[in-house]
C-alpha cells in the first residue's frame, strides 16, 4: 500500500512538473497577443497596446514560472559556475539563443524536469528505492546538461577558428601589402569573409569603435579563444604595435607559419586514415569476403561428407 501511494504521488508530481516545464518553455502566445504585438510594431510606443490590456492569466502564470526558474537557476549556479559558463559561451561565440541568463534558467528547468522524470521512472520500475536513486541522478544530469552543450559548441567553434585562421591571415597580408592600415585590412576581412574568425575580427572592430583600445580589444580576443596559434598571433601584433615593428612583416611570417601548420595537419590526418579504416575493414569487410570465397567450398565439403 505504501509503495502504491509513493508511485501515485510520483506520477502526479511528474505530471505537474512536466506541465509547468512546458508552460515555461513552449507555451505559444495567444492569438490576441500576437495581433497586439504586430500592431505594436507600427506604433511609436511598442508594447504599449499590449500593456494597456493587462496581463492575462496564462501570461501571469508563465511569468511567475519563469521567475521561479530564474531564482532557482541563480541558487544552483554559484559565482564560480557562472564565470565558467560565461567563459564557455565566449568560446562558443555567445550565441543569441544561449545568453547567460537563458543558460542559467535552462539549468533550473532541466534540474526539476529531469529530476522528477527520473523519480517517476525509478518509482515505476523499482518503487520507492528506484525513485530515490534515479531522481537525484537525473537531476544532476539535467543540471550539467547546458554546461556540456556549451562546452561542445565552444570546442567545435574553436576548431573552426583554427581552420579558418590561415585564410584570414593571408587576407590581412594582402590588405596590408596593398597599402591599407591594419584596422582597414581587418575591416575588409570582416566585410568580405564568412566564418567564426571574421566574426571575431568584426567584434574587435566594434569594441574599438566604442572606445576600447586596439591592445585591449586584441587581448579580449585572446581571452575568448583556446587556439594557441591565434593567441600567439595576437601577442605578436600587440608587441609589434608597442615596439614600433612594421606589422606587414609580422603578418607575413605568421601567415607563412600557419600555412605550413595547416599542411602538416592535413598530412597528419591523411596518415591516420589507414589506422581508422583497419577495424571497419577487419570486422565488416573481411567476414563478407570469407563467406563469398569459402562458402561454396564449405557447402561442397558438407555435401560430400553427407554422402
Amino acid at each position: 500500500m505504501g509503495l502504491l501511494l509513493v508511485e501515485i504521488v510520483a506520477i502526479l508530481a511528474g505530471s505537474a512538473a512536466a506541465g509547468l516545464f512546458l508552460l515555461a518553455v513552449a507555451l505559444p502566445p495567444t492569438r490576441g497577443e500576437r495581433m497586439m504585438r504586430t500592431l505594436g510594431m507600427f506604433s511609436h510606443d511598442r508594447g504599449k497596446l499590449l500593456d494597456e490590456r493587462g496581463p492575462t492569466l496564462d501570461r501571469r502564470l508563465r511569468t511567475a514560472t519563469v521567475e521561479a526558474f530564474d531564482l532557482l537557476g541563480r541558487v544552483v549556479t554559484p559565482a564560480g559556475a557562472r564565470v565558467r559558463l560565461e567563459r564557455l559561451l565566449d568560446y562558443a561565440g555567445n550565441p543569441e539563443d544561449r545568453l547567460i541568463a537563458t543558460v542559467v534558467r535552462r539549468r533550473a528547468q532541466l534540474l526539476v524536469g529531469m529530476g522528477l522524470a527520473g523519480a517517476l521512472g525509478g518509482a515505476t520500475l523499482a518503487g520507492a528505492r528506484g525513485a530515490l536513486l534515479a531522481g537525484p541522478a537525473a537531476a544532476v544530469l539535467g543540471l550539467f546538461t547546458p554546461d556540456l552543450i556549451a562546452y561542445d559548441l565552444g570546442t567545435k567553434r574553436q576548431r573552426e577558428l583554427a581552420k579558418s585562421l590561415p585564410d584570414v591571415l593571408d587576407a590581412l597580408v594582402i590588405g596590408v601589402e596593398a597599402g591599407l592600415g591594419l584596422d582597414a585590412a581587418m575591416a575588409q576581412v570582416a566585410a568580405n569573409l564568412d566564418g567564426p574568425m571574421p566574426a571575431e575580427v568584426h567584434r574587435v572592430l566594434q569594441e574599438m569603435k566604442i572606445g576600447v583600445s586596439r591592445t585591449e580589444a586584441l587581448r579580449s580576443l585572446a581571452a575568448r579563444t583556446t587556439v594557441r596559434e591565434l593567441r600567439a598571433f595576437v601577442t605578436a601584433v600587440i608587441q609589434a604595435g608597442e615596439l614600433g615593428v612594421p606589422i606587414a612583416g609580422v603578418l607575413r611570417e605568421h601567415a607563412r607559419d600557419q600555412r605550413t601548420k595547416r599542411r602538416q595537419r592535413a598530412e597528419e590526418q591523411a596518415q591516420k586514415v589507414p589506422v581508422k579504416l583497419l577495424f571497419p575493414v577487419l570486422f565488416c569487410l573481411f567476414p563478407v569476403i570469407f563467406v563469398v570465397i569459402l562458402g561454396p567450398g564449405i557447402l561442397r565439403l558438407l555435401d560430400t561428407l553427407g554422402r
